[in-house]
């Protein structure tokens, strides 16, 4: 089988369960978010230094393949979905995430002086989690769009999160660039 099916070529594209939806809808402007923000991770993944990014990461970009399931399964096949795949974004992988907050803060990711400048410092991987950062912002927009319509994602849980990723990345951001001392 070819990556090249051709059959997104008139504008729409396969979403779980035999659904196809247009490239322009906002379930898939979320779901392809997920998707660059997941992208956005691997420069991260390489190029960091210290092993607490190490740690995270892959972890991370692991939670978003099974979020993108959830964006790419239609309302209304949700219970369907959670039949063939137990793993769900949950309090679970929220707490985990304050975990590493708490973490990252109480080992100095907090000492900096003045704004925080993306790429200042001179730190690529700094950078990369600043870029994985925003991504991540994107698609937490891009997810909260879907509520109130009749895309809404019923795992509230997805949005916080997406919320939580995205302090964590600035806090990796400055634990990368040298804010704080050692390894938690």
């Amino acid at each position: 089988m070819s990556i090249a099916t051709r059959k997104g070529d008139q504008g729409q594209t396969d979403m779980l369960f035999g659904c196809r939806l247009a490239k322009s809808h906002p379930r898939v402007h979320a779901l392809g978010a997920v998707d660059e923000l997941n992208a956005a991770l691997g420069p991260l993944r390489i190029a960091a230094a210290r092993a607490e990014t190490q740690e995270i990461v892959p972890k991370v970009q692991r939670m978003l393949i099974e979020l993108m399931g959830e964006l790419a399964t239609p309302p209304g096949n949700e219970a369907k979905y959670a039949e063939k795949h137990p793993e769900r974004i949950a309090t679970a992988q929220v707490e985990w995430l304050d975990e590493w907050v708490a973490r990252l803060e109480a080992g100095g990711a907090l000492k900096f002086k003045g704004w925080a400048l993306p790429g200042e410092a001179g730190v690529m991987s700094g950078a990369y989690a600043d870029l994985a950062r925003v991504a991540c912002r994107r698609a937490e927009r891009n997810v909260i769009d879907l509520q109130g319509t009749t895309d809404e994602v019923p795992n509230v849980e997805i949005m916080r999160f997406l919320n939580r990723l995205s302090d964590v990345l600035w806090l990796l951001a400055r634990w990368e660039e040298g804010c704080g001392q050692g390894e938690l």
